[in-house]
């Protein structure tokens, strides 16, 4: 049950529960009032039970009392009759043949034509009332005589005294009624609703207390269809994805080391170079104008190398920051390496790699022709620096697979160990730890390709040829529109 389907049932328990014990208390507070006045302490009915209960009784001690002869023994009846009549405020009149014959209790005139037709069609047995009066008749034959009992009374008026007290009594019963139900009822809700928020609560009290103790693969269960199910899920969202950031900035701390670390070293070894053939000229040690001539082309060499490394940190910086250099454009892929091919394979050729081309299918990408280029010059400059044969070869293809144009580069170089395979895109990383070859490369290249494959929406990936050698794989987005 969801916290919106309780939070229903609360409120409408907290109008229905209170107003239907209400209606109990009150209906019970009615038969009080009700019963209090029937019992004579209050409004005495006509014909009720109190005044023909009493006339009964009374009329049975009036037959002992006409069955007894002896004067002694009927005193006794006689002291309960004047007892019983004065308590009810009743006036006991025994005839015979309508004479009275004996008088009990108070005297009472009775003048109600009304009274006394209904007293004579009774013919001596009954009861009846009428104008506040009540009349009891009873005929019983003792000793060969009929004798008439005739009881009356009064109607006890109804007292408004007692009846205020009544209702007052019966309106503080209500109002305590009313309160205690709605306290009741509250309590028991709010123990219905809050229980079901209780619970989840403390499980993610408990799950953001892990992840600030740096527990950051803590992970909630909870099983329950509400709305916190959907909370949970995105507290462990969360908790994934800050793990994700947290794994991110520690690699970027190492990276940014090695960055550093990188830059420092690969600087060094050219100004080290420089600086110590142009101590070498200033020391006189080339003497000839050959020598001179030689060095300073060292030298040039050395600047020029400095040049690029700073131009390839400058560039990666860019990227790193979110600044994009390129203008892209809808381009035919295969007619792009074509081009590149046709200007670079010569110069290729002439350093020791030699460049091929197969399956070149058309297609259309959305990508800048500089970044293009870029792409293919620093993983063939990678192939070139690293191959261990006179002449290396590089295979170029490129294949449609899905909605994506893969661009794959192959040579026959000694690969890479299977360790470094998916850091060789890291800035500043080779897979030489000691760095013993810093001519072999500025470890930004790939690097860069990375990135601009990235900026592209596109994917690359490194993997060992089969029959060694190592091959890159780029894939990019096709462009709906053909070139």
């Amino acid at each position: 049950m969801t916290i919106k389907e309780r939070l229903y049932i609360s409120n409408t328990l907290m109008i229905i529960v209170p107003v239907v014990i209400s209606a109990i208390i009150a209906v019970a507070c009615l038969e009080i009032v009700w019963l209090t006045m029937i019992n004579g302490t209050g409004l005495v009915l006509k014909d009720s039970p109190p005044f023909y209960n009493a006339s009964q009784k009374i009329s049975s001690i009036t037959e002992d009392f006409l069955n007894t002869t002896d004067s002694n023994e009927q005193a006794k009846p006689i002291k309960l009759l004047e007892k019983l009549l004065d308590q009810s405020s009743l006036s006991l009149t025994i005839s015979i043949s309508g004479v009275e014959r004996y008088h009990f209790g108070t005297e009472m005139e009775v003048n109600d034509p009304k009274l006394f037709a209904a007293m004579m069609a009774l013919d001596g047995e009954g009861i009846v009332s009428s104008n506040g009066y009540n009349y009891y008749a009873h005929q019983t034959e003792i000793k060969g005589m009929l004798y008439n009992i005739s009881i009356f009374g009064r109607q006890a008026e109804e007292s408004p005294h007692l009846r205020h007290k009544a209702l007052i009594l019966c309106g503080v019963i209500l109002i305590l009624g009313i309160c205690l139900s709605v306290f009741l009822t509250n309590k028991f809700l709010i123990k219905f609703v809050f229980q079901k928020i209780k619970q989840p609560l403390d499980i993610l009290t408990n799950g953001v207390r892990q992840i600030r103790d740096g527990n950051l693969e803590y992970c909630i269960k909870y099983d329950q269809n509400d709305e916190f199910a959907t909370v949970c899920e995105d507290f462990n969202d969360m908790a994934v994805r800050l793990k994700q950031s947290v794994d991110l900035l520690q690699r970027q701390e190492v990276s940014r080391k090695e960055l550093l670390a990188g830059i420092s070293h690969d600087l060094r070894s050219p100004l080290t170079s420089i600086r110590a053939y142009v101590e070498g000229l200033l020391d006189g040690v080339a003497k000839t104008p050959e020598a001179q001539s030689i060095y300073l082309e060292t030298i040039k060499t050395k600047t020029i190398d400095i040049d690029q490394m700073v131009a390839k940190i400058f560039l990666f910086s860019k990227m790193e920051i979110g600044e994009s250099l390129d203008h892209p454009e809808v381009l035919n892929l295969a007619e792009e390496i074509k081009n590149f091919i046709h200007a670079f394979s010569l110069e290729y050729k002439e350093k020791g790699l030699e460049i091929t081309v197969q399956n070149l299918s058309s297609v259309a990408v959305f990508a800048d022709p500089n970044s293009l280029r870029r792409i293919l010059v620093n993983i063939l400059d990678n192939s070139l620096k690293y191959k261990d044969k006179v002449v290396g070869h590089v295979t170029i293809s490129l294949n449609i697979e899905s909605s994506y144009a893969i661009v794959t580069l192959a040579d026959d170089g000694p690969g890479v160990p299977k360790e470094s395979l998916s850091r060789i895109f890291d800035a500043f990383y080779r897979s030489d730890p000691a760095r013993q070859n810093p001519q072999k490369g500025s470890g930004l290249g790939l690097a860069i390709v990375l990135k601009i494959v990235s900026q592209m929406g596109g994917s690359i990936m490194a993997r060992n040829g089969e029959m060694g050698g190592l091959i890159i794989e780029v894939k990019l987005p096709i462009q709906e529109k053909k070139v």
